[in-house]
């Protein structure tokens, strides 16, 4: 696949298609590392970790902040 070097206000920018972010799992605002090495430009996902809203929205949004979670019964030679 190949992309074109264009204007892009005072800069220069390259599109890339759909197909391309989704095959690098990248999404729409996601941060890239950029590096040059021989000639060479590489754009890296950074990783960010999740803030807490985030993670609570994966479970529909329930934090169940309560104190207390269920773990069954015990296995082993725990004493509760």
């Amino acid at each position: 696949m190949q992309a074109q070097v264009k204007t892009w206000g005072n800069s220069q920018g390259i599109r890339l298609s759909k197909d391309i972010l989704q095959a690098a799992n990248i999404g729409i605002d996601d941060l890239l590392e950029v590096s040059v090495s021989e000639g060479v430009i590489t754009l890296v996902k950074t990783f960010r970790h999740k803030t807490l809203e985030e993670r609570a929205a994966a479970f529909g949004g329930e934090l169940r902040l309560d104190g207390e979670f269920d773990f069954g019964e015990p296995v082993g030679r725990e004493v509760w």
